[in-house]
């Protein structure tokens, strides 16, 4: 119903005379027509209708399998033919195995021009508001059958998402139950350890840095020569490079001729399960980029640290070798890192743009020298409107970033939460806040503002918003995996990166000491003579809390409900300073201690 209302549909009606003028109708007429009610069963199967339609003309997400393209359909230079997008499967069997992939049908020279194939579809047929989200679609690596074997709930939560049955729920009971299935099902997909079975490696190297290049080769050797069986893919500009010199590579390692090869963006979008695992080589910048190859399902991610900043990059690259060893031989835990679907539309709804975003949009003022004035709606309500130099739409991984540095809140990974923080805003009153996972929000410029906007995601591609353009957010379908360091590495790296809460620790006294006091406070301190005693009942020199509680005992064995004189606010003798009056000549006298000296000349 969300391109008829029941006024127009009546209306309609009211000009029609035969069925057959009436079935030409929208397939939902039948619903609010009352002449011709329809049951649950019609109903729902029409919405499907509805659905299926919509779906074809919207974009469409990339397959998670890659079929060998038909015979009938063979054209000369033609790249392999995608599959059209099918539901994700709901049990964590491993039915849809990275075994169904052609290596050899994948090369540079094969990809096309257009990332997506032809399965991108026209950008003025993109629904303006669809509020309806994706099933998640995870990289077939990261199935594992571990994360409901053992779980009876778990199993119903899944079954029951894989079916109308959830829309059927009514009681409170049930969705309790389905939230807490739910929340343990999350929590056993982070505990589960997933047995990659590696055979592409995909090696991403921190750019404009070439000292990393060498440290690309050395590991690229390494996998070659400890891991014969796995290829390394590297980035095709190191193909021509002199410090990577892949020539002198292949001639002392044979096998590199045959699993060395290189990737570039056309071939990330194109066939994202080609990958296995994703190195990366830098900082948390080349984990972002990361997330700007993979548009659609991503491998799992295992990062070192060799930037600046690290809250992504948890492993150190001086023990790569075990690290690399461990995941290929042992296995992973994955953190599946919540990313937003970003989509960019002008004032009549065409669709120009669509990104995934890792850590935040932000929408700003640009080089305009004016206060943006954007509206925020939240599932089609209009949630506030910000007079601001912008707004920052956070992921729990991006809290740590720009809407940090904003006055954002810091948000745990693990908490499904949508972070929006105003830049500057033009009350203080506008304080960040925390938006369900769920919500469907839109930041629009309206066509009143006094200028444009701007938007950028992940600070990577920027797009301006002119008057009448909105963007819209929602989480995505497609996570990012990160192989998890330990269990306790965020808030190491939050400690790490920020000294959240580090304060230095009180040094004992002793140190101030000369040798001849210290000695002394030695011996007086494990004397042979004094009695040992617990921590609680240590004679101390100077204890105010025993005249505190020799003061109540007397107090309590008073009959008279007289109050102490020391318990009482200080008033000096005399009334003290007194107060000044409401004229501006101030007459109070001014006291210093007796033995202090004033100067006026400032010596």
């Amino acid at each position: 119903m969300s391109d008829y209302t029941q006024s127009q549909l009546t209306e309609q009606l009211k000009h029609l005379s035969t069925k057959s003028e009436r079935d030409v109708l929208h397939p939902l007429t039948k619903i609010v027509s009352p002449s011709e009610p329809m049951d649950l069963q019609q109903i729902r199967a029409a919405r499907q209708q509805r659905t299926s339609e919509s779906s074809s003309s919207s974009v469409s997400s990339l397959p998670t399998e890659v079929l060998d393209p038909p015979s009938n359909q063979a054209q000369p230079n033609s790249t392999p033919t995608l599959a059209s997008p099918q539901p994700q499967h709901t049990s964590f069997r491993r039915k849809h195995s990275i075994h169904k992939f052609n290596r050899s049908q994948y090369s540079l020279s094969s990809i096309s021009s257009t990332p997506y194939g032809s399965t991108v579809p026209s950008m003025s047929s993109s629904p303006k508001d669809n509020f309806a989200r994706e099933p998640p679609r995870i990289h077939a690596k990261l199935y594992c059958e571990d994360v409901a074997k053992n779980n009876k709930t778990a199993k119903d939560v899944l079954s029951r998402l894989s079916s109308d049955e959830l829309r059927s729920v009514k009681t409170h009971t049930e969705l309790a139950e389905t939230a807490n299935g739910v929340r343990m099902l999350a929590k056993n997909l982070s505990r589960a350890t997933i047995q990659l079975d590696v055979k592409a490696l995909m090696i991403v190297t921190k750019a404009r840095d070439n000292a990393l290049v060498y440290l690309t080769r050395e590991v690229v050797e390494w996998i070659l020569t400890n891991h014969t069986e796995i290829t390394v893919y590297v980035d095709s500009k190191l193909e021509q490079s002199k410090r990577f010199d892949s020539k002198r590579m292949i001639k002392q390692y044979p096998n590199a001729a045959k699993h060395l090869r290189y990737w570039n963006k056309d071939l990330t979008l194109k066939s994202p399960e080609l990958f296995d695992l994703v190195v990366t080589l830098g900082g948390d910048g080349t984990v972002l980029y990361v997330s700007n190859l993979f548009q659609k399902v991503v491998p799992p991610v295992l990062s070192f640290s060799l930037g600046s900043l690290g809250f992504l990059t948890n492993f150190k690259f001086d023990d790569y070798k075990s690290k690399l060893n461990h995941c290929l031989d042992s296995g992973v835990k994955a953190n599946l890192r919540m990313r937003f679907t970003c989509r960019v539309h002008t004032a009549e709804g065409k669709l120009i743009c669509e990104q995934q975003v890792l850590n935040e949009l932000v929408v700003d003022r640009g080089p305009s020298p004016f206060v943006t004035n954007l509206e925020l709606y939240g599932d089609g309500s209009l949630l506030t409107i910000a007079q601001a130099d912008g707004l920052i739409i956070a992921t729990p991984t991006g809290s740590t970033a720009y809407s940090l540095s904003a006055g954002g809140s810091l948000v745990h990974p693990g908490v499904s939460a949508i972070s929006v923080t105003p830049i500057c805003p033009h009350t203080l009153s506008f304080r960040p806040i925390l938006l369900p996972d769920g919500m469907f929000l839109k930041i629009k410029v309206p066509l009143t503002s006094r200028s444009t906007a701007w938007c950028s995601f992940d600070g990577k591609v920027r797009k301006e918003l002119s008057k009448g353009y909105y963007v819209t957010i929602q989480a995505s379908p497609f996570p990012f995996p990160t192989v998890i360091a330990s269990k306790t590495e965020y808030m190491d790296s939050v400690s790490r990166n920020l000294n959240w809460n580090v304060r230095e620790q009180q040094k004992p006294f002793s140190s101030y000491l000369k040798p001849e006091t210290r000695q002394m406070m030695v011996e007086n301190d494990n004397g042979e003579d004094k009695p040992k005693e617990n921590d609680d009942n240590d004679d101390f020199d100077i204890n105010y809390s025993d005249q505190e509680e020799t003061e109540e005992k007397t107090s309590s064995s008073n009959t008279t409900s007289e109050t102490n004189s020391e318990d009482m606010s200080y008033l000096p003798l005399g009334g003290g300073t007194q107060t000044p009056t409401t004229n501006n000549q101030d007459d109070r006298c001014c006291y210093a201690h007796p033995h202090a000296r004033v100067h006026l000349n400032g010596s």
